[in-house]
């Protein structure tokens, strides 16, 4: 096909490969073409009856999109590539989800943002021990997109806020508490399962192979979190969440978080809700405050694609604001590690700054057929 994809058909089954492994699989604006036309294709072909989707090299699925190209659009001033680039992808990530042949997954290694929107919507989602799996977003002063949003809504309880605001990185065992992957298998048995999947007896369906080598990972670190993390992450915002934590950490939860857990003081607990509190305060207050406004209005929206809408008018006002061109400046171009957000306080953030940004359709939607509706 390309250099950055593979493809090939066999046995029933359309296997497609991103094949970038150099930049760890990263999205470019070319492959999100070429996979479209792909999958496009697949659609009516009667030799395709399983798609299987994974990533070259054993060091990730996909990182995500290509901060570097994106740096670009907006170092640039071509805000309108950028748009198209983000509607591009959306609408894959949706033809994914909407696929009317079952899609498998495979996220090996290191899966985050664009690699998240491409397999996270799949129909079965494969996670192993070398996965790590994560919305990292506000780190880059961005918030969760390509259905993200979506998915962390739907975690349990305020994982998903946690999740999207402290960028945190799952392993396999808690992706499939998350909600963002379905089966975990061994990477050592990976290529036994692409030949069952080619040989697969009917009725077998692909799901029911995939659980023949499923295997139960370790313990979930985030689920062993969910009752402090419920009780911090449910406060109203990014500064009182920062304040419950602290509070956790330090013992001393106050009136207004009379819900947190009452069993003793767990040390490791404690340290890591400190350890979460100090990092919120290095992020940039108008990525969080925005990211925390779009994963609880995602809760409330009916389909994925009302989601990526949403989602589509935030990025589309982040691609020309400072703190998303400082982000990756400070993470990928100069790695300094050391970014200067404007503002620089959460106290500096207009309180109906998310709001304003989410409600306001200034840019042809994804979908201009059937734009979904606003919520309030």
């Amino acid at each position: 096909m390309s250099d950055q994809i593979s493809v090939t058909v066999a046995d029933g089954v359309g296997h497609v490969t991103l094949d970038r492994p150099q930049a760890l699989n990263a999205l470019s604006y070319e492959m999100i073409h070429e996979l479209t036309d792909v999958f496009e294709s697949w659609v009516d072909d009667s030799e395709v009856g399983i798609v299987v989707l994974d990533g070259a090299g054993e060091r990730g699925f996909s990182a995500g999109g290509d901060i570097r190209e994106l740096y670009g659009y907006a170092v640039d001033g071509n805000a309108g590539e950028a748009r198209d680039f983000f509607r591009s992808e959306y609408r894959l990530d949706a033809l994914i989800a909407r696929y009317p042949k079952p899609v498998v997954a495979i996220m090996d290694g290191i899966t985050m943002g664009g690699g998240i929107g491409l397999a996270g919507h799949a129909a079965i989602r494969i996670v192993t021990e070398r996965s790590r799996v994560a919305m990292p977003e506000t780190r880059i002063g961005f918030t969760p997109d390509v259905g993200g949003s979506w998915l962390l809504a739907r975690a349990p309880g305020e994982l998903g806020v946690h999740l999207a605001l402290n960028s945190r990185t799952m392993d396999a065992a808690d992706a499939l508490h998350a909600g963002f992957a379905d089966a975990f298998v061994p990477s050592e048995r990976l290529p036994h399962l692409l030949q069952a999947l080619a040989e697969r007896a009917d009725p077998g369906s692909p799901a029911e192979i995939v659980m023949l080598f499923d295997e139960t990972p370790g313990p979930s670190a985030l689920a062993l979190a969910r009752d402090w993390v419920d009780a911090c992450y449910s406060a109203p915002t990014v500064r009182e969440i920062i304040t419950r934590l602290r509070a956790f950490a330090e013992g001393t939860p106050d009136a207004a978080s009379s819900s947190f857990p009452a069993h003793p003081l767990d040390p490791a607990a404690s340290a890591y809700a400190g350890a979460a509190a100090d990092e919120l305060e290095t992020l940039s207050p108008t990525a969080l405050t925005v990211t925390l406004e779009s994963v609880r209005r995602a809760r409330t929206l009916p389909r994925l694609e009302d989601a990526l809408e949403q989602e589509f008018r935030l990025v589309s006002w982040f691609i020309e604001q400072h703190d998303l061109r400082e982000g990756i400046r400070a993470q990928v171009i100069d790695k300094d590690r050391s970014p200067k957000w404007s503002p620089s306080t959460l106290e500096g953030v207009d309180p109906h700054l998310a709001s304003d940004v989410i409600t306001a359709q200034v840019h042809e939607p994804v979908w201009p057929d059937r734009t979904p509706p606003v919520v309030e």
